[in-house]
């Protein structure tokens, strides 16, 4: 076995994080918490550009804010990418050129969440992965007009 081959077995499977909106919420952070205490693995934060407005810094700010919590989270480096704004093309696009062993999908409550109006998590489990879906937590609080 070369040195590079010990280094990727030992490092375990790579795990990709599909978030956007949701990237440094409560229910991801234990997400991956609990995922890197199962057994070690190397992590992929994948934020999809937004789609109303793709050249926006958004998706920067995003990984920004998001990988120091999931590095303090899972105790070790995670990766970020920036990709397409339909999340399941640009896991399509990283497969292309890294191997993927499984992904998990962090969405907003499904009455707003556009990524499971548009079964974005069976369209992932398509490309033949396994599939763990993380749903933010929805505010239990009424909004005030004029707030």
């Amino acid at each position: 076995m070369r040195r590079y081959d010990r280094v990727v077995a030992e490092a375990g499977p790579h795990v990709l994080l599909v978030a956007h909106r949701t990237a440094a919420t409560p229910r991801l952070l234990e997400e991956v918490r609990r995922r890197a205490q199962a057994g070690p693995c190397r992590m992929t934060l994948l934020v999809p550009r937004p789609y109303w407005d793709p050249d926006t810094e958004e998706a920067e700010l995003v990984v920004e804010l998001a990988v120091p919590l999931l590095e303090a989270a899972v105790g070790r480096r995670v990766d970020a990418v920036i990709g397409d704004s339909d999340p399941v093309d640009a896991v399509r696009q990283l497969m292309a050129g890294t191997e993927v062993n499984e992904v998990i999908v962090s969405t907003l409550p499904e009455r707003v969440s556009r990524w499971l109006r548009r079964d974005v998590p069976s369209r992932l489990q398509a490309l033949g992965l396994p599939v763990t879906i993380v749903t933010a937590e929805q505010s239990s609080r009424d909004l005030i007009a004029g707030s």
